[in-house]
């Protein structure tokens, strides 16, 4: 896997290219200079979890022949200051899903994606305590 970033303009307003083309843009917090331009890296690091655990969930869902009509995960993480840097140390995933759905599956679902398929959460587990909420229709 490779990540190219390649700095725009004078101060901290970044693109960033995987290897397929896709790209995203980052910047830092307006306090430090940033132009509010783009996501900032630790936002992406909740945005990842939140997309790396929908996959999951989704893809269970679908082989089960659950019919997902919308589905939406709000993703919160609070963090403690540790020396020099900061830590999630709390991270909420709250799955919405609409459909045909059956709440014991969408239940099963993400319970395997955050404690044994999504590599995101399993990075993160270390430092963080994640927990979900589920609500279905």
């Amino acid at each position: 896997m490779k990540i190219n970033i390649n700095r725009i303009g004078d101060n901290f307003n970044m693109e960033a290219t995987n290897e397929e083309g896709n790209s995203f843009l980052m910047d830092s917090a307006p306090d430090i200079g940033g132009e509010g331009k783009g996501m900032r890296p630790r936002q992406l690091l909740l945005a990842a979890l939140g997309g790396c655990s929908a996959i999951d969930v989704i893809l269970i869902l679908k082989k089960q022949k659950q019919e997902i009509t919308d589905f939406n995960v709000e993703v919160e993480g609070e963090s403690e200051k540790v020396e020099d840097y900061s830590l999630f140390r709390d991270i909420t995933l709250h799955f919405k899903v609409k459909g045909k759905v059956d709440f014991d599956k969408v239940e099963r679902a993400v319970k395997l994606s955050i404690e044994k398929y999504c590599s995101v959460s399993k990075t993160l587990e270390p430092t963080a305590k994640i927990k979900y909420k589920i609500t279905v229709n």
